[in-house]
């Protein structure tokens, strides 16, 4: 996952609203599986940072996504976002 790395190095440079949406598109591609296996809790994980960022947008899809999760994924996937954002 090389170019995951080489793109949350570089978030810290970019705008606010740039950072959204990538993180946004990020979500997405766990949601449906683009290009990796489907991961509802990587795809909550980046929609709640994109929403922490500003996306209106990532937080309706945090919303329907955490409709059909567990309490357990929704738990590990808000862990997993607070350590991202502690690291970064």
């Amino acid at each position: 996952m090389a170019r995951f790395e080489i793109l949350e190095a570089g978030l810290g440079t970019m705008g606010t609203t740039a950072q959204a949406d990538i993180l946004l598109e990020l979500g997405m591609m766990y949601a449906v599986g683009r290009d990796c296996e489907i991961d509802v809790v990587s795809a909550h994980k980046w929609f709640n940072i994109a929403a922490i960022k500003g996306s209106a947008r990532a937080a309706e899809l945090r919303a329907e996504l955490s409709a059909t999760m567990s309490k357990a994924e929704i738990a590990h996937a808000l862990r997993d976002a607070r350590e991202w954002m502690t690291e970064h």
